[in-house]
């Protein structure tokens, strides 16, 4: 591979690696997606575990407030990734599981009308391996999990970032950047317990 295909490379995968953008200013509430489970499957498409398929599932407790909303973007403006990891840290809107774990809080859950129904932003703060805080690794500031979840009635996709990195864009737009890797993606997603929902 000559120079100027790698520089071409190496371009288009820093482009890829930022492939979220969010205005938190679009939040809404979606009152009956309260006490619902959220279960499918997360299909990785890069990093060490390239190929690899695990069950997901996102409890849902309650939604993110749009004041809350205000807070972590405050929190984002003001001092960046460390104020926005305290702030979050404070909040609690489910659980989130990746594998057969007990998994972790999903701290924030923000729901917003996309087209063809309800999206869900789930931001929560990730386990740090003991190896990346003892070593000091690049990986250790990348604080943040990150999915994206369109949901169509009882069914759904979306993605999810295991390690990310949140940055704050123009005062209201959040930038996301994946650790080195492609998303993974999250499929067959199905929603599960609560009221009927309309179809």
């Amino acid at each position: 591979m000559n120079i100027r295909k790698k520089t071409i490379l190496i371009s288009a995968l820093v482009l890829l690696s930022t492939i979220s953008f969010w205005q938190p200013r679009l939040a809404v509430g979606q009152g009956n997606l309260v006490g619902r489970t959220i279960t499918g499957t997360v299909y990785f498409v890069g990093g060490r575990a390239s190929g690899r398929s695990l069950p997901f599932t996102l409890i849902i407790n309650r939604l993110a407030t749009a004041e809350e909303v205000s807070q972590l973007n405050a929190a984002l403006q003001s001092g960046g990734q460390d104020d926005l990891l305290r702030t979050l840290s404070r909040m609690g809107s489910g659980r989130i599981q990746i594998g057969t774990g007990v998994g972790v809080p999903a701290n924030a859950i923000i729901a917003s009308q996309a087209e063809g129904g309800p999206k869900l932003v789930v931001l929560y703060e990730r386990n740090l391996r003991f190896a990346e805080l003892r070593y000091g690794t690049r990986s250790a500031d990348y604080k943040f999990g990150y999915a994206e979840i369109y949901l169509h009635g009882r069914s759904g996709e979306g993605m999810l970032i295991p390690a990310a990195k949140v940055r704050l864009r123009n005062g209201n737009t959040w930038e996301v950047e994946d650790f080195g890797t492609f998303p993974a993606r999250l499929m067959g997603l199905q929603v599960r317990g609560g009221p009927p929902q309309p179809r």
